[in-house]
């Protein structure tokens, strides 16, 4: 095979992930959009609401680890990436039968653990097929087409509870996107260029390289200081800077720009390396004094760049993993990844919370300082973990 044809072979495989994730992140970023509504037609309370999201969340990062080792020691990528996903879609369409809240919890927390499941499985596989085509490239355009349907997705349940006219019967149109991920899922292994066994002994020392534990520090301190989009909204509706009908739309402004700059960003990356990760966390460190101390123009802005961070961070954080880990030990870096990811995030996200009841400058500081730290790391390791 030549480069050419090998280079348009993993473009494609590429591409089909991709649309794996579209399709996915249609049924599942819908069926978020409308579960807190179904909970409570279902009866349950505030706090049982955010306790059901909480503990899905948990387990959709922390189980990352575990099965994470599995892949690694099984080499089943393929298995686990197919099993994640059916847990992960068919759960959704099942709430549409939930009759207790009760009910609808398991199937939230079925629906995230299926996500951990196939998490480092699919993201071993993408990096693998990502080296004919460049690893920054590749994640960026995936978080691309995973971002578009994440905009897709609450609009099209938005039609779907209109038509159905209940929240229940709009989970049933969401085995739609369900059944068309797991098509496009099956359609990649089908055309997938990627030898699980090939590369699999390019490393045999047990241990991951000192530089990985550096670069997982760095991002456990970004994940820390970003603040989550719902705190940005609490301010935006608690000041009047945006109405309740506005929030949405810059909800969709973030995913959009988010979108975008992950396809920039992954090419500068495969060029220049981790400087273009610390010069797109320099931008979104501006994303909570624009949001949290101006006007709305300012909070505008401060979408803007919260968008071109998430932007960075899904084009390059996975990619930059890839370049220092080899593929026998990847599914274990990348469930290290997502499980320390997620900790920080929920730890600074509920920091931050507190601070909001408090003091929003500490709140601000403590968000730009971290990230700023996070860049200043990810910029020192520019020569351990080289483009090539």
């Amino acid at each position: 095979m030549t480069n050419s044809s090998t280079r348009a072979a993993a473009l494609r495989f590429v591409v089909f992930l991709g649309l794996v994730s579209l399709f996915a992140d249609i049924t599942y970023e819908g069926a978020r959009s409308i579960t807190g509504p179904l909970f409570q037609s279902l009866g349950a309370t505030a706090a049982q609401v955010g306790f059901v999201v909480g503990l899905g969340e948990m387990f959709g990062f922390t189980l990352r680890l575990a099965f994470g080792l599995i892949a690694d020691r099984t080499r089943a990528y393929w298995i686990l990436t197919i099993l994640g996903y059916s847990v992960n879609m068919f759960a959704v369409p099942l709430l549409a039968f939930a009759g207790h809240w009760q009910t609808a919890a398991l199937l939230i927390i079925a629906e995230r653990t299926g996500k951990s499941i196939r998490a480092p499985a699919r993201d071993v596989l993408l990096s693998e097929g990502a080296h004919q085509v460049g690893q920054g490239w590749a994640f960026g355009l995936h978080a691309a087409m995973d971002q578009t349907g994440a905009v897709i997705g609450p609009l099209f349940v938005a039609w779907a509870v209109a038509h159905a006219g209940g929240y229940g019967p709009a989970f049933l149109y969401l085995a739609i996107p369900a059944a068309a991920a797991i098509m496009m899922l099956l359609v990649a292994r089908t055309v997938s260029p990627v030898d699980v066994s090939a590369r699999a002994a390019v490393d045999d020392t047990p241990q991951l390289p000192r530089v990985f534990w550096s670069y997982i520090a760095a991002a456990g301190l970004l994940a820390a200081g970003f603040a989550d989009f719902p705190l940005l909204a609490f301010h935006f509706q608690k000041t009047g800077l945006a109405r309740a009908a506005t929030i949405p739309l810059l909800y969709a402004v973030a995913m959009a720009v988010n979108g975008v700059t992950a396809l920039v960003f992954g090419k500068l990356f495969d060029k220049h390396g981790l400087p273009v990760l610390a010069a797109g966390i320099l931008i979104s460190l501006l994303a909570p004094p624009f949001a949290f101390l101006g006007g709305f123009n300012a909070a505008l802005a401060g979408v803007v760049c919260w968008g071109t961070g998430m932007g960075a961070m899904d084009a390059i954080l996975r990619a930059g993993i890839s370049k220092v880990v080899s593929m026998n030990k990847r599914g274990r870096a990348f469930g290290i990844f997502n499980a320390v990811y997620g900790v920080a995030w929920f730890a600074g996200s509920w920091t931050m919370g507190v601070l909001y009841d408090t003091s929003v400058g500490a709140l601000v500081a403590l968000a730009v300082a971290a990230q700023l730290s996070a860049a200043a790391v990810f910029f020192s390791l520019r020569r351990e973990i080289r483009v090539r």
